[in-house]
């Protein structure tokens, strides 16, 4: 495809009350309904409707009791991600189904089954959110009060995703015959036993499933620290990120993309798709007003544990409208090591009291913040796009319902009539959507 060409990617990153750390507050927000599968099945018919390349379900292992009021405050549940994509698989036709599974917290062989059994149900829609956990709380729901150091848990990762990758190889993509009048129903001699012996996991294989739809699953990564970069680089298909200026964007856009061909991929082989929290207003006043009244909506407690989380630093103990106290050193933090250094960067660069950088955050949570009219919107996109900063974004709805049917109803047609965005889906599956080649089988390339 020619520069000209090419066009917007858009994933629709699904919070379930959506992104604003109020959102469950604010009036039009579905809150009651956040465990009710006609809900996301009509959340995921009208991001269909938009013509979104996929829904994206994020998730983690637990949730943080150490501040028992902002606890209170927030919302603690969510439905388990595999479970509601493969349910929604049925009631959609064209959308990609994303969801994030840690290699720190599971098995090789339960991802590839699980995964590989969605791509199937789906008919090729599946996509994996490849992370490592970066949360202590997580660490003792899973037998251990120590949780992995960083360097570990992204040596781990890369063991963990050949391993999947091999076992999604068990069987070449033309191994089952099904002829029921020679009683043959695979051939077996296309059958590869895995036989893997690492550091971290022995894993026999094979697995009981065909090869999947996509050959794999669209394999996403988010990790914006070094290690976490050339993983990406060297195996990811689509790397979510957040970052707040154009400057800083390109400038990892340029990196992730070199890294991309020295690994040996065409630059095309990785999609960036930056998060993006959009406030819509039909008039500058009305997307102010909703920005205001969703800040205002923000319990300080909860502001507070958000931002403790973020930086992987307790901040209670602090006056709430000074600035920051003096952080850990970046190679001190066991926790997310890109967020901490973008948010620490933006208080610095602001000069912002605890006080101003959560309610900054407590809508993107460190993506970028867009507020404006439809064309304002799109205008804000397009100049990412067209700037080298993305290849497309991560749509982080403030509320929900409303906040998805504005952009679908008002931003989507704007970057339609620009030629940026898709009218209508040409593909079947997933890959084909991001335009992403299906990788062959090993022994297709013998």
């Amino acid at each position: 495809m020619s520069e000209k060409e090419k066009q917007i990617k858009l994933g629709l990153f699904l919070a379930p009350q959506g992104h604003h750390l109020a959102a469950w507050r604010y009036p039009s927000t579905a809150s009651s309904e956040l465990m009710s599968f006609d809900y996301y099945h009509k959340l995921a018919q009208t991001a269909e409707r938009g013509k979104f390349d996929m829904l994206f379900f994020a998730d983690n292992y637990a949730f943080a009791e150490s501040f028992p009021e902002a606890a209170a405050q927030t919302v603690p549940i969510r439905p388990e991600p595999i479970t509601l994509l493969s349910a929604l698989a049925a009631v959609t036709k064209h959308i990609g189904l994303a969801a994030t599974a840690s290699t720190t917290y599971n098995e090789p062989f339960h991802i590839a089954r699980k995964f590989g059994s969605l791509d199937h149900l789906s008919q090729g829609r599946a996509a994996w959110n490849v992370v490592t956990s970066a949360d202590q709380a997580e660490a003792m729901n899973f037998h251990s009060d120590a949780h992995l150091l960083h360097a570990l848990r992204y040596e781990r990762a890369e063991e963990f995703l050949n391993v999947v990758k091999g076992l999604w190889n068990s069987w070449e993509d033309d191994a089952f015959v099904v002829d029921k009048d020679e009683a043959r129903f695979a051939d077996s001699s296309k059958l590869h036993t895995l036989h893997h012996k690492g550091k971290w996991f022995s894993v026999r294989g094979p697995l009981h499933l065909p090869r999947p739809v996509q050959g794999f699953p669209v394999i996403i990564q988010a990790g914006g620290s070094e290690p976490g970069k050339e993983l990406a680089a060297r195996t990811a298909d689509v790397i979510f990120a957040a970052w707040q200026t154009l400057e800083e964007a390109q400038l990892f856009y340029s990196d992730i993309k070199g890294r991309v061909v020295k690994h040996g991929r065409s630059p095309d082989d990785l999609k960036i798709m930056p998060g993006v929290f959009p406030i819509i207003g039909r008039t500058e006043a009305e997307a102010d007003e909703k920005q205001k009244e969703l800040e205002e909506l923000i319990p300080q407690e909860a502001g507070v544990r958000l931002l403790s989380t973020l930086i992987s630093f307790d901040l209670s103990p602090y006056p709430v409208d000074g600035p920051l106290p003096k952080l850990p050193e970046l190679e001190q933090v066991n926790g997310v090591k890109s967020r901490f250094t973008l948010l620490k960067d933006l208080a610095e660069r602001e000069g912002l009291t605890i006080r101003q950088l959560y309610k900054r955050i407590a809508g993107a949570r460190g993506h970028r913040e867009i507020k404006g009219t439809p064309v304002q919107i799109a205008d804000q996109l397009e100049d990412w796009f067209r700037q080298g900063a993305a290849d497309g974004f991560n749509i982080m709805p403030p509320y929900m319902p409303g906040g998805l049917e504005e952009f679908v109803d008002l931003v989507v047609p704007e970057l339609q009539r620009r030629g940026l965005f898709r009218t209508e889906y040409t593909g079947r599956t997933l890959r084909e959507h991001l335009e992403l080649s299906r990788p062959p089988h090993p022994a297709a390339q013998r």
